[in-house]
């Protein structure tokens, strides 16, 4: 049996998976109404909108069999996931990748399988809508142009609900999106013994912007200082959008003078923004910098007010020192 190797966009594939929440939810009509769909145009026993977890397969919908995921080394999706064109096994019994498979050799008795990635905007692959069948088979041009139709169909539910987790106006996450990447961003943390720092910001003088220069301007000063928060921190970094004029940034494997280090790459970028642009007002913020700690931690939310209210004492801070 040959396991499935890694995406060379794992890590990224992994991050937008997590950030949709959707893993081990319940079962849902728009998925379940796909892989009934499918089961009866292709006629096969077994239909999987499969979504390929770190260490397993989870099924989001599945008709014809009673598992709700199996482990992602023995998994054809996870084969599938590796390109983007349909991943098709006519007799799985001759294929020397599959034939001593457990899923060939034990239940389902896997023969035919053909599986359609699914991706959601550039997170990369995420899982399969599958057609499995215990008897060996082909597929007709026209079959595939269908399973490809079908697939778009379970990809569009999929953007839907990935946009429930991103910030419509700076294409960052919004809070629910963050606290499930920063979830599991913290269990990764704590498992590896390695370090952790929240930022809240919140961004100085943001009304008279809207005050002034009208609201269309302030949606494109929070855009810019997305962008920029984009650019002075890592790709791994977790950044959201909290809500109004305030974000989120949870630094992993990253030391507070690591974090000082971000914050200081930030104003720079910030202060090129205003000399560039030239929009007649400057972008700056507060922020409340907290390293994680267990002992004073003890859950996600609470690392939150801890990085909430140091936000506002170093608000307060600003204000009192007067005019930069």
């Amino acid at each position: 049996m040959q396991a499935p190797d890694l995406p060379p966009d794992e890590a990224l594939r992994l991050a937008t998976l997590r950030s949709l929440n959707i893993l081990d939810t319940p079962t849902e009509e728009r998925f379940d109404r796909l892989t009934r769909l499918a089961k009866r145009l292709f006629g096969v026993p077994i239909v999987l909108i499969s979504l390929v977890d770190a260490h397993r397969q989870w099924f989001k919908s599945c008709v014809g069999v009673n598992a709700t995921e199996t482990p992602r080394e023995v998994s054809f999706c996870g084969h599938a996931i590796l390109a983007d064109e349909i991943f098709l096994i006519p007799d799985a019994t001759q294929d020397p990748r599959f034939a001593d498979n457990p899923l060939v050799t034990g239940e389902p008795h896997i023969r035919f399988y053909a599986g359609c990635p699914l991706s959601v905007g550039v997170g990369g692959r995420l899982g399969t809508l599958c057609l499995i069948d215990t008897e060996p088979r082909q597929m007709s041009a026209d079959d595939l142009a269908l399973l490809r139709d079908l697939a778009r169909m379970a990809e569009q539910e999929l953007a839907a609900v990935q946009m429930a987790t991103l910030d419509e106006l700076t294409g960052l996450s919004n809070r629910r999106g963050f606290m499930a990447l920063a979830q599991h961003a913290l269990q990764w943390c704590e498992r590896h013994r390695q370090p952790a720092t929240l930022l809240y910001m919140d961004l100085d003088e943001f009304k008279p912007i809207n005050d002034r220069f009208g609201h269309a301007e302030g949606d494109l000063a929070l855009r810019a200082f997305a962008q920029c928060l984009g650019e002075a921190f890592r790709g791994s970094d977790v950044i959201a959008r909290q809500g109004g004029d305030e974000f989120l940034v949870l630094l992993t494997e990253s030391s507070p003078e690591q974090a000082s280090a971000a914050l200081e790459r930030l104003r720079s970028l910030l202060q090129a923004y205003k000399l560039s642009s030239a929009r007649g007002y400057a972008l700056d913020f507060s922020v409340g910098a907290v390293p994680y700690d267990r002992e004073r931690h003890a859950t996600l939310e609470a690392w939150l007010a801890a990085a909430d209210q140091a936000m506002y004492e170093a608000k307060r801070a600003r204000k009192l020192a007067g005019p930069r």
